[in-house]
């Protein structure tokens, strides 16, 4: 059997398949070892996955995560070691190589993550040969759910949205004026909170003020980030910002000149079908 997963800092989705068929979907907390211990990463998978797939002979471990950096891959590698001794294979990668196999496989490509953050490169089919560096959402990050979220409260504040809005805003985030500043700049994870505003701009797009600022968002990302790559084939997308908000998305790709090949939500589907074909 093989075991696949996907990991960031807040879940990790894994996957058990044997010859193609799935046995087990798991999710548990997220796994990055920038801010987990080794181990707190062994217990993680004690505690949360073992229990869940049983007594199993597991052959190949193919594990993708944020902060999966190659200084970190023999953290990730040397517990997984650990935990599966009998496993042939054991294989670590960072969260954009995961993206680039979901949405390109074996193919030349674009691959893109819009998340809470924003990344891209440019795949040949085997490696990453190109990525724009991403710079995180004070300096970059265009496209992503951080960066979004900070337009949108800026508009909001600063009285260039409907006062109708704002009072809904408060009122369902259940926020006021101070909180926001607070959960901004003394509150850990500051991207996290601003991402969350996406999904009262989701279900505000006929607002004609935030579908421009949506689009531009994206439009953004793609003259910062995928234009370095001078390549205008396929372009594939992972991430909750790219699969909400897929018909704006679609829209700014192609005025852009370029064509979407996939969406997806999350890349573990994609990877499965990678590692089983």
């Amino acid at each position: 059997m093989i075991l696949i997963s996907d990991s960031g800092s807040t879940k990790t989705d894994w996957v058990l398949s044997d010859g193609g068929t799935v046995m087990r979907r798991v999710r548990t907390e997220g796994i990055n070892p920038f801010h987990q211990s080794v181990e707190r990463i062994d217990g993680i998978i004690h505690e949360n996955l073992l229990p869940s797939i049983g007594d199993v002979d597991i052959e190949k471990v193919f594990f993708y995560g944020s902060g999966c950096t190659p200084e970190m891959v023999p953290v990730v590698s040397g517990v997984l070691s650990n935990v599966f001794p009998d496993a042939g294979l054991i294989d670590v990668n960072g969260d954009l190589m995961a993206a680039a196999r979901a949405v390109c496989g074996r193919r030349k490509g674009v691959a893109c993550i819009l998340g809470t953050g924003a990344n891209s490169c440019l795949y040949d089919g085997t490696q990453i040969i190109a990525n724009t560096p991403p710079l995180g959402y004070i300096l970059g990050d265009e496209g992503s759910g951080a960066v979004l979220g900070k337009l949108f409260l800026n508009a909001l504040l600063k009285g260039f949205l409907p006062s109708e809005m704002k009072n809904d805003f408060f009122r369902e985030y259940g926020v006021t004026y101070p909180d926001i500043i607070r959960k901004v700049y003394r509150e850990p994870q500051a991207n996290r909170f601003l991402a969350t505003t996406a999904n009262f701009i989701s279900a505000h797009t006929d607002n004609a003020q935030l579908r421009k600022m949506v689009c531009d968002n994206f439009h953004d990302f793609f003259r910062r980030n995928l234009s370095q790559y001078n390549y205008r084939g396929p372009v594939g997308f992972v991430g909750g910002i790219a699969y909400q908000f897929s018909h704006l998305l679609e829209t700014v790709a192609d005025e852009e000149g370029y064509s979407v090949s996939v969406i997806m939500k999350s890349p573990i589907d994609g990877l499965l079908k990678y590692h089983i074909a």
